[in-house]
């Protein structure tokens, strides 16, 4: 069954699969070593539970033979992040907790859902008031020091931005970044002519999904002479976890850098 509330289990749950990697790092955070028994390859942090949890696929390539075997109480999903047919298919036989975040208020309270479900309510909600108040003192930076239009990549061949409706969206704004392609839904495709033509100041090349490195900065800088071009961490704008707690110094750090270089 897909639950509906996070009051919906009758016991705390013994046996976790978590199919998101963001989420999967929270349920670190939050003391549930035990009780996770099995995460996607793609849940990198933390990597003592990389190197040892058992890994049921990826997060849109679920091995439900491998599920099965461990025989989860609750399963955590993510309504962009695994394919809908696939949860349905689980939640056939398992209970199962589909989690939407595309802000920092649906990140945190997902956190503060999660805490609930798995009898970590006390820990989630310090977790929450600790990020919240992180982001409470880069909201002084960014807006008292600095706007600017920025373009942002998550894919090359064909390149792709992110737009307004996204949780990557909700963390520029956050930087007082403005996402010149905020009008567009989800993650569209963009030319290199588009990029050109929204006369923006600032691209962020991310790490995630796709790898980018200086010798992609090389290739666009000629194309785009008027633009800053920087490598960023792509988990720190895209994790919706327990990483909020370390985003916002992250942050503070690359708008420093960009002042310093102005």
């Amino acid at each position: 069954m897909i639950l509906q509330s996070a009051s919906g289990l009758k016991h705390f749950p013994k046996r976790i699969v978590s199919l998101v990697p963001s989420q999967t790092e929270l349920l670190h955070y939050l003391g549930l070593e035990q009780e996770t028994v099995g995460i996607t390859k793609f849940c990198v942090h933390p990597e003592e539970w990389f190197t040892t949890k058992t890994k049921i696929g990826g997060t849109k390539a679920i091995k439900k033979d491998i599920i099965q075997h461990l025989q989860p109480d609750l399963i955590i999903a993510n309504k962009e992040e695994n394919v809908r047919e696939q949860v349905e298919e689980l939640a056939k036989d398992y209970p199962v907790w589909v989690t939407d975040v595309n802000d920092l208020d649906d990140a945190l309270q997902m956190i503060n859902d999660i805490g609930k479900l798995t009898g970590k309510a006390n820990e989630a909600g310090h977790l929450g008031l600790s990020i919240t108040k992180e982001f409470n003192e880069l909201k002084k930076l960014s807006t008292a020091n600095y706007q600017l239009s920025t373009a942002y990549l998550i894919w090359r061949n064909p390149y792709m931005t992110i737009g307004g409706d996204t949780f990557i969206n909700s963390m520029l704004a956050q930087c007082g970044f403005q996402n010149v392609f905020a009008s567009n839904l989800r993650y569209p495709e963009v030319t290199v002519t588009q990029l050109q033509t929204t006369n923006h100041k600032l691209l962020l090349l991310s790490s995630e999904p796709y790898p980018f490195k200086q010798k992609h900065i090389d290739e666009l800088q000629s194309q785009l002479p008027g633009c800053k071009i920087i490598l960023v961490d792509g988990e720190m704008f895209s994790w919706y976890g327990s990483r909020l707690l370390l985003a916002p110094q992250y942050f503070k750090t690359l708008i420093h850098s960009i002042l310093g270089s102005n």
